[in-house]
């Protein structure tokens, strides 16, 4: 897991912050849409921002989608109070890595990158996140 995470992060290095910075990027509305969604809990509007794959397999129980995250350990982007967003970098057309910085309600921080896919006649959708803590403090 370590060594997927030294290679995610060297990805997104390479791109420089100035140009990501420039445009507000389409994506991060489904990123930020899920992430509200699973603050409050609600699986359905979560899973409606998740890929094709996992909206097959949650199709008969959209709200079970939130539960399944928080007990997965991803529990800290649910329970966060705030993100924001870093560096990504497009992968191929229609594909790209995003970073994401969370602060949880006792102020640690929370790195992720999401992998989301353009999928046709849905929009932007998360295919995937790794997530780990980090040493830092939010403030």
């Amino acid at each position: 897991m370590r060594i997927l995470w030294v290679l995610v992060l060297s990805i997104l290095l390479m791109v420089p912050a100035s140009a990501q910075e420039a445009v507000e990027q389409p994506w991060r509305a489904s990123v930020t849409g899920q992430i509200e969604a699973l603050r409050s809990a609600d699986g359905e509007t979560a899973l409606s921002f998740a890929g094709a794959a996992f909206r097959a397999s949650y199709q008969s129980n959209p709200q079970r989608f939130a539960h399944d995250v928080a007990r997965s350990g991803y529990g800290p982007i649910g329970q966060s109070r705030s993100h924001s967003f870093g560096a990504f970098r497009e992968l191929s057309s229609g594909v790209v890595l995003q970073e994401v910085e969370f602060i949880d309600t006792d102020g640690r921080v929370w790195e992720a990158v999401y992998q989301l896919a353009d999928e046709r006649d849905e929009g932007w959708r998360v295919q995937g996140v790794v997530l780990r803590s980090t040493p830092g403090i939010g403030i």
